[in-house]
C-alpha cells in the first residue's frame, strides 16, 4: 500500500535528486533536498484538507488528482507561476520574463519580492475564507467547543464568511499594505494592490467553491435518489434504471483542489527564495515536495485516516487560518518559514493527539458497557 502511494514520490525524488547533481553538483543537491523538506513542512495541513475534499471522488478522478494535478502543480504552479507573476509586475514579455529568471536571478528575485504583497493578499483571502466557513458550520464533531459552538450559532447569520473577510481585508489594506515590505528593506504604499488582489481571491474562491459546491450538492442528490430505487426495486422486484452520476461535480471539486494548493504553494514559493533564487532548483524541490503532499492526500483517503482521526481535519483548517494571517502580516513583515510551518505542524500534531484520546475514550466506555452487559446475563441467570 505504502509503496503503490508513494511510488511516484520515491521516483520523481530520485530523478529530482540526481537532476539537481548534474545541474549544480552536490551544492545543488543540498539546496533541492532542503526546498522539498520545507514544501512538506508548510503544506502538511494542504494535504489533510485535500483529502477531506478527495474522499469524496472516485478512483479515476484520484488519479488525475495525481498525474494532472501534479503537473499543474509542479510546473503550473512551482516554475510558470513566478514566471508570470514577474511578467505582469515588471510589464513585460513571458520569453523575457524566463530569460530574466535563468540569467539574472538576483533581478528576477528582486522583482518576485515586490510582488508579494499581491500574491500575500490574493492566497490569504482565498485561505481566510475556506477557514470562516468551516468555522461557522454547524458539526456534529466539535473538537475546540468553547470556539466552535458560539461560532457555529453566529454562523446562521448569512454571508458572515464575507463581511469578516472583507473586513480582514481592509484593515490590512490601511495597516499593513501602507508600508508593504519590497526588496532592499525598502516600503511603499500598496494598499490600492493589496485590495485589489484580496477581492480576486475572495470572488475566486465564490465562484470556484461555489461551483464545485452546487455540483456535490447536484451529485448527493442523485446518489440519494439511486439509492431509493435501489430499495424500490428490491422491494418490487423490477430492474432499477441506472443513474448517471454529474460529471461536472467532480471536475469542479478537482478545480476547487488546484486553486486551493495554488494558494497553498504561495508562501512556499515565496520563502524558497530565502535558500536559492536559482528557478531550476526551486521547480525540482518544490515539485519533489508537491509530489508528495499528492501522495500523502491520497494515502489519508485509502486509509481512511480522517474517519479514524476526527480531529485531524479541525487542526488542518485553524492551520489554514493561521497561514491566512500570516501571509497578511508578512505584507509588512518577515516572518521566517520555520515559523509557519511549525504553526501548522504544531495544530495538526494537538488535533491528531485529541483524536487519540477521544478514540482511547470512545473504546473504554465501550468496554465498561460491554462489561456491563455481560454482569446483567450472569445476574439475571442467562
Amino acid at each position: 500500500m505504502l509503496l503503490k502511494t508513494f511510488g511516484w514520490s520515491f521516483a520523481v525524488t530520485a530523478l529530482g535528486l540526481v537532476a539537481a547533481v548534474f545541474y549544480g553538483g552536490w551544492e545543488a543537491f543540498g539546496i533541492v533536498a532542503i526546498l522539498s523538506i520545507l514544501e512538506i513542512s508548510l503544506s502538511f495541513d494542504n494535504a489533510v484538507v485535500n483529502a477531506g475534499i478527495l474522499k469524496k471522488m472516485n478512483v479515476f478522478w484520484q488519479k488525475i488528482f495525481l498525474t494532472v494535478g501534479v503537473l499543474i502543480a509542479v510546473f503550473g504552479m512551482r516554475l510558470v507561476f513566478p514566471v508570470v507573476i514577474v511578467a505582469i509586475s515588471a510589464k513585460m514579455g513571458p520569453i523575457e520574463a524566463v530569460d530574466l529568471a535563468l540569467n539574472n536571478k538576483d533581478r528576477y528575485q528582486e522583482l518576485v519580492t515586490d510582488a508579494h504583497p499581491a500574491i500575500a493578499a490574493f492566497g490569504g483571502m482565498f485561505l481566510l475564507m475556506i477557514f470562516l466557513d468551516f468555522i461557522f458550520e454547524d458539526r456534529d464533531i466539535q473538537w475546540l467547543r468553547w470556539i466552535e459552538r458560539p461560532l457555529a450559532k453566529l454562523g446562521k447569520v448569512d454571508m458572515l464568511s464575507v463581511c469578516i473577510a472583507l473586513i480582514v481585508l481592509l484593515i490590512t489594506s490601511f495597516t499593513f499594505a501602507t508600508q508593504a515590505h519590497q526588496h532592499g528593506g525598502v516600503h511603499v504604499d500598496k494598499a490600492q494592490t493589496v485590495l485589489i488582489a484580496g477581492i480576486a481571491g475572495l470572488i475566486t474562491y465564490m465562484v470556484v467553491g461555489g461551483l464545485s459546491g452546487y455540483f456535490e450538492d447536484r451529485l448527493e442528490e442523485d446518489e440519494e435518489r439511486e439509492h431509493e430505487e435501489e430499495e424500490e426495486a428490491a422491494r418490487t422486484g423490477r430492474p432499477r434504471s441506472a443513474v448517471k452520476l454529474a460529471g461536472q461535480a467532480a471536475f469542479f471539486m478537482f478545480l476547487y483542489l488546484e486553486v486551493l494548493d495554488a494558494s497553498f504553494s504561495f508562501d512556499g514559493v515565496i520563502g524558497a527564495f530565502a535558500i536559492t533564487n536559482d528557478i531550476v532548483l526551486m521547480a525540482l524541490g518544490l515539485g519533489i515536495g508537491a509530489m508528495y503532499v499528492r501522495s500523502l492526500t491520497v494515502y489519508l483517503v485509502r486509509q481512511g485516516t480522517l474517519d479514524d482521526y476526527v480531529y485531524l481535519e479541525h487542526g488542518a483548517h485553524y492551520a489554514i487560518g493561521a497561514l491566512a494571517v500570516i501571509l497578511m502580516v508578512t505584507i509588512q513583515y518577515e516572518i521566517n518559514e520555520v515559523i509557519t510551518g511549525l504553526v501548522g505542524v504544531v495544530l495538526i500534531a494537538w488535533s491528531f493527539w485529541s483524536s487519540v484520546r477521544r478514540n482511547r475514550a470512545l473504546e473504554g466506555s465501550e468496554g465498561k458497557a460491554e462489561g456491563s452487559d455481560e454482569k446483567a446475563e450472569v445476574s439475571s441467570g442467562v
